[in-house]
C-alpha cells in the first residue's frame, strides 16, 4: 500500500492549522483601475492620497500619495515601516543625515524603524508614489531643536 494519500492528507492538515494559526484569509487578488482612484486631501495644502487597499487610519493599507509640483515637507517620520515605488514626478528625499536620494519614476525606496526624512517634489511635475504601509498611516513631524 502506497504512503502517498497519507502524506497528502498530512501535508493538508499540516496546512490547514497554519492557516487557522495565522488568521483569516485575505482575499489574494485585488484591482483598482486608476479612473476608480478617489483623491482625498491628506490635510497638507499640495498632498493628497488615494488608497487601493486597506484603510490608512487602521491598519497596514496601500495608496498612492501625490504631492504637488514644489511641495516640500520638513523632517518627519510615521510609525509603520513603509515601501515605495516613485511612479510620476522627481522625488527628492533627504535622510536625518542630510544626505540626498533623488528618486525618478520607477525608484524604489523604504522607511523602517521611524527612519526620520524630508522629501520635496522637483520639477514641473506632480510626484505619485505608491506605499505599501504595514500599520496605521501617520506624519510625525520632528521636533525643532532649541
Amino acid at each position: 500500500m502506497s504512503k502517498r494519500p497519507a502524506v497528502f492528507v498530512a501535508s493538508c492538515l499540516f496546512a490547514a492549522a497554519g492557516a487557522m494559526i495565522a488568521g483569516p484569509v485575505i482575499a489574494q487578488t485585488a484591482f483598482t483601475p486608476v479612473n476608480d482612484l478617489k483623491w482625498q486631501n491628506a490635510g497638507v495644502p499640495g498632498v493628497s492620497t488615494a488608497v487601493a487597499r486597506g484603510d490608512m487610519s487602521k491598519g497596514a493599507s496601500h495608496f498612492y500619495l501625490k504631492y504637488a509640483a514644489g511641495f516640500a515637507a520638513p523632517l518627519h517620520h510615521h510609525s509603520p515601516d513603509h515601501y515605495a515605488t516613485t511612479v510620476t514626478g522627481n522625488l527628492v528625499l533627504v535622510g536625518a543625515d542630510g544626505k540626498e536620494h533623488r528618486l525618478a519614476p520607477g525608484s524604489y525606496f523604504a522607511l523602517v524603524n521611524k527612519a526620520a526624512h524630508a522629501a520635496r517634489c522637483e520639477g514641473s511635475q506632480d510626484c505619485v508614489m505608491f506605499i505599501d504601509a504595514r500599520s496605521a498611516w501617520d506624519v510625525v513631524m520632528a521636533k525643532p531643536k532649541p
